[in-house]
């Protein structure tokens, strides 16, 4: 029996085609979609790397050779090898200084800032401050004027008032002297007409 070989399958419209990636966006694309397919799946995040110490100082050297016996083939490579040792420690000593310094300017500079900040606020504290003290002076002030034209208003309608009263006496005064006087005028009249009229009945008369 033959066998037929299989054919290799041909991919079909549904099969995902390679991603090229071109840029860094096509980068981050693939990277968000990788971890949008599995999202209950938990994400570790590494920890910060621990600060090193400092390498420890060598109290003692060991196999030290004696005095009359010749340095070994290996002593070289100890020596070099402390050697190293001994760069790396002064390496990381400068470089330990070099960032406490950095972080002492760092920390003094942001106090600096905290003070200037600080110092700005209570200016503009004080001028605000003083900004409601004028306008609460000026409203007293203001308060004070009213009330002090109000009272001096009520004793010009206080003084006002007796002239008023005057007024009215001196004006029912002068009417009723002018009644009198029409009175007066009246009875006079009224002699003046009888004693006419008194004497023409005596000329009849005497006629």
């Amino acid at each position: 029996m033959s066998l037929a070989k299989e054919k290799p399958k041909k991919r079909g419209a549904d099969d995902e085609k390679p991603v090229i990636v071109k840029n860094t966006a096509d980068l981050q694309r693939l990277k968000i979609e990788k971890l949008m397919k599995n999202p209950d799946k938990p994400v570790v995040i590494p920890e910060r790397p621990k600060e090193r110490n400092t390498p420890h100082v060598p109290e003692f050297v060991r196999n030290v050779m004696g005095s009359s016996a010749g340095a070994g083939s290996g002593e070289f490579h100890v020596y070099r090898h402390l050697r190293r040792k001994e760069y790396a420690r002064q390496k990381f000593i400068q470089e330990k200084a070099e960032k406490d310094t950095l972080q002492d300017e760092y920390h003094r500079k942001i106090e600096e800032n905290k003070k200037k900040a600080e110092e700005e606020t209570a200016k503009k504290r004080l001028k605000r401050l003083k900004k409601k003290k004028n306008k609460k002076f000026k409203r007293a002030k203001t308060d004070v004027k009213s009330e002090s034209e109000s009272e001096e208003e009520d004793e010009d309608n206080d003084v006002e008032a007796p002239k008023d009263n005057r007024e009215e006496t001196s004006s029912k005064d002068n009417s009723s002297d002018l009644k009198l006087n029409d009175k007066l005028s009246d009875y006079v009249e009224r002699l003046e007409d009888s004693v006419t009229n008194t004497g023409s009945k005596e000329e009849g008369a005497g006629s």
